[in-house]
């Protein structure tokens, strides 16, 4: 007999949420507050974050990739009825079928496996690591970033691979492909592939004017 498929509260957002990574929200939606008023007495302060794919955040009917990751809620605090909280990032999952909305989204959901980070990969991680802050520090010339190019990783080197892949200056479709990665070498092969296709852009000259006449 198969086992059970887990079902998970769900906050489709307009960005990507890593393992390993933090969290902050501001909750005033009402379906939302229910949401996390059940997961604080259910005693699994967990649920699923997804990319938006189209639609908007506030006001549902929007449509969903179908990876994401679970976040457990570390901090949690309200005021004027908006519940500000932060949720740490853990297990990625696939969307096996999403559930209807009573009231809140809902989905069943299998978790992916951990990706490998044994010592074999320490070479590729330390040049995609160097590639990724080369990059942000050339990205930060052209825009406010979220992380420094300085900024520390853990030391142990699993979590290290989702921060790396984190702080790089991509877009969400292209976070979205990392968190499909189902292997430590595939995540980080593709993160330097990306973030070196994301640099042409900072380097490609504007085009020049066309004379007038």
């Amino acid at each position: 007999m198969a086992g059970r498929v887990p079902v998970m509260p769900m906050f489709p957002l307009g960005s990507v949420l890593f393992p390993e990574m933090p969290l902050p929200l501001r909750v005033f939606e009402e379906r939302y507050l229910v949401m996390l008023s059940e997961l604080v007495t259910s005693g699994d302060p967990r649920f699923g974050v997804v990319l938006i794919e189209r639609g908007f955040e506030v006001g549902g009917g929007e449509h969903r990739f179908g990876v994401g990751t679970a976040a457990t809620i570390t901090q949690l605090g309200a005021e004027e009825g908006v519940v500000g909280l932060v949720a740490q990032g853990g297990e990625r999952f696939e969307v096996v079928e999403w559930l209807p909305e009573e009231p809140y989204p809902r989905a069943e959901v299998r978790f992916l496996p951990e990706l490998d980070a044994g010592p074999e990969l320490e070479p590729l991680r330390r040049e995609t690591e160097q590639l990724v802050r080369r990059s942000i520090a050339q990205a930060s010339e052209f825009a406010e970033l979220v992380w420094p190019a300085d900024v520390e990783l853990s030391d142990d080197p699993a979590r290290a691979l989702w921060q790396l892949a984190a702080i790089s200056p991509l877009g969400p479709l292209d976070q979205v492909a990392l968190l499909r990665a189902t292997s430590g070498e595939e995540l980080l092969r593709r993160l330097a592939a990306l973030t070196e296709e994301a640099a042409l852009a900072w380097h490609t000259p504007w085009p020049e004017d066309e004379p007038e006449g």
